[in-house]
């Protein structure tokens, strides 16, 4: 799931756990979000797909699927895709984009998944391992469930954004470590607290090989052509192609 980092409040042991990372509460709001925004419809989702390429056939997993856009460009790419998700309402919102057939199931990536091993020939994971604090068993379970020489696509916020934001506010960031810190979000009329891990990039490429993947691409892509003509506000300062977002890799099971 996507959402383009703002500066982060100091609320990390201070939110109630139970209202943390609540998607039911602003599922509507999101999607319809996620339909049109910057970083989801013209950055992450775009980039994703290009590093997918050519889909036909491959049997995807679909981790943190949401209310389902990437799931339906990779199916109507002819991917035969499963989607699973923690949020029992961005599921509802995806089966009513997907229709009944859908293969939508709820489960927690912080566990074990449902599936087989070998399951999938590609996973992928847009947006949704920067909610978890180890990566481990995670990482751990994608590749369990990939069949041998299978892709896992990932997608996390930069691990640059925030310290660089803080250091534009005048702060003193931190940028080695793994650390908590925790944003409100209002979307469609409802709010909550959403809790992410930073980490350093030397944390999430030694958590990758440690799980059994090679990478084969680290990549911070262009935003696609059309954008800058459809958020003339957001790109006056930005004279290039690329702006600092996230954090692509493509990693293969060995």
């Amino acid at each position: 799931m996507a959402h383009m980092p703002t500066m982060p409040e100091d609320l990390a042991g201070t939110a109630n756990p139970s209202r943390l990372n609540d998607y039911d509460r602003i599922a509507e709001g999101y999607a319809a979000e996620n339909e049109t925004s910057l970083p989801n419809a013209y950055y992450e989702r775009p980039a994703m797909l290009e590093l997918a390429g050519d889909v036909t056939g491959r049997r995807i997993l679909d981790a943190g699927c949401g209310s389902g856009p990437l799931f339906s460009a990779l199916r109507d790419r002819g991917a035969i895709v499963t989607g699973i998700d923690m949020s029992a309402g961005m599921l509802e919102l995806a089966r009513q984009r997907l229709g009944a057939d859908a293969d939508l199931r709820v489960a927690d990536l912080a566990g074990p998944l449902p599936f087989p091993d070998g399951s999938f020939d590609d996973v992928v994971a847009s947006l949704v391992l920067h909610y978890l604090e180890d990566w481990g068993p995670t990482l751990a379970e994608l590749r369990r469930v990939l069949r041998p020489g299978g892709r896992l696509l990932v997608s996390v916020d930069h691990p640059f954004v925030i310290p660089l934001m803080r250091a534009m506010a005048g702060g003193k960031p931190s940028y080695f470590g793994v650390r908590n810190r925790t944003e409100e979000w209002t979307m469609g009329g409802q709010t909550a607290q959403m809790s992410f891990w930073d980490r350093p990039l030397h944390v999430m490429t030694e958590a990758f090989t440690a799980a059994g993947f090679r990478i084969s691409v680290i990549s911070e892509p262009p935003f696609v052509p059309e954008a800058r003509e459809l958020f003339p506000d957001e790109f006056r300062e930005i004279t290039g192609t690329r702006f600092l977002s996230f954090l692509f890799f493509v990693l293969e099971a060995g």
